[in-house]
């Protein structure tokens, strides 16, 4: 079996022990996470097990034929070939191998049968026949499609040259190699950095069914949870394994902490008695052996060390403005970008303290539909209102671009932060992975990563009222995101944002807005309910998919069928009860829906009678708009309902 295994391995950068004595073994149906806090030592760990890197001591031992595919964070440039013939280069290895089988053809072909070298050769030829076809190189142009396809290529982006992909794609170009590599062990690190959610949700399908063992470096909860059962944690050069996903590990990891805390901080009260002690009795001669036995014992002591990474922060950044009720409003707003249309007759109402994600694949006009939102795109159609008292907070992808000069990170932030939130200054980017010598960086010198966590802290910091966020968690760990989701589910304002990330998306939202080429579409609920909406419209629509025509029984040839059989009609009285189940949910749902629809229409027929609205003409005009719109969807949904219902009777006759 072909497996990967490093033995009491130790590695020191200068000073500082990055690990020591780890042990750790993948092989085939190895699903690992590795974990640990930003700069830990994760991504050595990695080069090392891969053998990019040699450790100080220890041991690292890899079966014989093994092969072992690494991909690592960032930094993969690839020019001079078109993106189809660069992706095929991984199959270089098996081309060496179809070259070595070849040559052994050769020598064959005027072998003696009875000689023992042809027994040989024989083997080893067949040995080689079994690893080429097992490689898929004979199907690669219909996996190499594939692949490019589930990573978010389009067709024909295979004859583009590679120098024209962004970063983002260079590294969706590097795990497309990676994965057509088909590796025995696979070392992915931050695999999903560059990924939208539906190569996510790809990349997750392919890793479930991958025969291999493999180990992953993510900040993406709900893509571990999916696809690891260990996980590794990397914690003061120290490696412990868990066992289950991400989540039980956080769960262990949680009451390990606890446990840690309260031990720091009963070694800290002894350490403050005994310091205590050593400074009122050390210069008096009678007590002057009983202090210098406290300072030995001091000196011996082994400190329990709190990372400041693991210390629980919580921010508190400044209150929102106040607004009125109505946070904006869309009317009729399209985007064309020369004959391509991106998005028509966008129509929207948001309410102060709503938050409202936008989904939709890549291409579909997310990005674009933010900067319209947040002023920065006035070349649209239709119409964009904000509400009474509203101040936009816009962070954006290109953030990073306008950070520069030589003042260091801590300066930067002093002068962005409110004074009552200068003193915390430094916890504040701590939750934003700056540490210990980060804050002195000039920001001349950070990197996109860096530029883009410190643009969205200096935004956070300004009292707003809405705030407009294209991909926020992108170059977070973990840790900063769920301090990010914290602030951000007790802001009081209203959010409009982009993410990648489905844990993210459904913690935060309270409406979704999807964009896609059928139109676009608003869903009252949050990201999990939109899926589960899709989920059961995928179901509709194959229930009502056309049954493929029956032949008529006065055309049938041969003798009538027979009977069906006990056991056919408990499978066929089986489907008929599953199917039911189906349209009652379905017909709930629909219920449900309409009831929302009702209370939605009450309350905006009440708002119509209050003073606050029929004296102002616009708030009228907003509101009559919205009341039309409900009791359009009411209509749009009792039909439903009707059919749905007729559909359940003919089940259950």
């Amino acid at each position: 079996m072909a497996f990967v295994q490093i033995t009491k391995v130790s590695l020191a950068f200068a000073d500082r022990d990055i690990l020591q004595e780890v042990t750790l073994s993948l092989a085939a149906g190895s699903r690992s996470s590795l974990a640990g806090v930003n700069g830990s030592g994760k991504s050595t760990l990695m080069k090392v097990i891969a053998g990019h890197i040699s450790a100080d001591s220890g041991d690292r031992a890899v079966q014989k034929g093994s092969r072992i595919s690494y991909l690592p964070q960032s930094g993969i440039v690839y020019r001079g070939r078109t993106l189809r013939e660069e992706v095929e280069t991984a199959y270089t290895g098996i081309r060496a191998l179809i070259q070595r089988m070849e040559a052994i053809g050769r020598t064959l072909e005027g072998a003696r049968e009875d000689d023992r070298n042809t027994g040989l050769l024989l083997q080893a030829y067949h040995q080689l026949q079994d690893q080429v076809e097992a490689s898929g190189y004979y199907r690669r142009e219909q996996t190499v499609a594939m692949v490019l396809c589930g990573l978010g290529f389009a067709p024909a982006d295979g004859e583009r040259p590679c120098g024209e992909f962004s970063e983002g794609w260079q590294m969706r170009i590097a795990l497309a190699k990676v994965l057509l590599e088909r590796p025995d062990i696979l070392l992915l690190d931050e695999p999903t950095n560059y990924l939208d959610i539906e190569a996510r949700s790809w990349l997750e399908s392919w890793l479930r069914s991958f025969t291999g063992g493999y180990l992953l470096v993510s900040h993406d909860r709900y893509f571990l949870d999916s696809t690891v059962t260990e996980v590794y944690e990397l914690f003061q050069g120290k490696l412990t394994r868990y066992a289950g996903n991400y989540t039980a590990y956080e769960q262990v990891r949680e009451q390990a902490l606890e446990s840690l805390i309260k031990r720091y901080e009963a070694q800290q009260e002894e350490i403050a008695k005994a310091e205590d002690l050593i400074r009122r009795f050390r210069y008096k001669a009678s007590k002057a052996a009983m202090a210098q036995e406290r300072i030995k014992r001091l000196e011996k002591m082994e400190r329990i060390v709190i990372p400041e990474s693991l210390k629980k922060i919580r921010i508190a950044f400044p209150l929102p403005p106040h607004a009125g009720r109505l946070a904006l409003s869309l009317k009729g707003v399209g985007k064309r970008y020369g004959t391509r249309q991106v998005f028509s007759d966008l129509d929207l109402v948001l309410e102060s303290g709503e938050r409202l994600v936008v989904v939709g694949r890549n291409g579909a006009g997310k990005t674009t539909l933010l900067r319209i939102l947040s002023g920065r795109d006035s070349a649209f159609a239709g119409s964009l209102r904000y509400g009474a008292g509203i101040q936009v907070g816009y962070f954006s992808q290109d953030a990073a671009e306008t950070l520069s000069g030589p003042e260091s990170v801590l300066e930067y932030m002093e002068a962005q932060a409110p004074t009552a939130l200068i003193p915390k200054v430094r916890d504040l980017l701590g939750a934003f992975l700056f540490r210990g010598e980060d804050v002195y960086k000039a920001l001349s010198v950070l990197s996109g990563g860096e530029k883009s966590r410190l643009a969205l802290l200096g935004m956070l910091l300004k009292p707003m009222n809405l705030l407009i966020l294209d991909e926020p968690t992108n170059h977070l760990d973990l840790y900063s995101k769920d301090i990010l989701l914290d602030t951000l589910k007790a802001y009081t304002g209203t959010i409009i944002f982009v993410s990648h990330d489905r844990s993210f998306m459904e913690a935060l939202s309270s409406k979704t807005l999807e964009l896609s080429p059928r139109g676009v579409r608003l869903f009252y609920g949050n990201y999990g309910y939109y899926l589960e909406r899709l989920e059961r419209e995928a179901e509709q629509e194959q229930d009502e998919a056309p049954a493929l025509p029956q032949r008529s029984p006065r055309y049938t040839q041969g003798p009538p069928a027979a009977l069906p059989s006990a056991g056919e009609r408990r499978e066929a009285e089986k489907q008929r009860q599953t199917l039911i189940r189906r349209l009652e949910r379905q017909e709930g749902d629909i219920l449900n829906a309409l009831e929302e629809l009702e209370r939605e229409k009450a309350r905006l027929e009440g708002a119509l009678g209050s003073a606050e609205v029929y004296r102002d003409g616009a708030k009228t005009r907003l509101v009559k708009a919205r009341l039309a719109e409900v009791e359009g969807l009411i209509e749009g949904n009792t039909a439903a309902w009707e059919v749905k219902a007729a559909e359940l009777e003919r089940a259950r006759s």
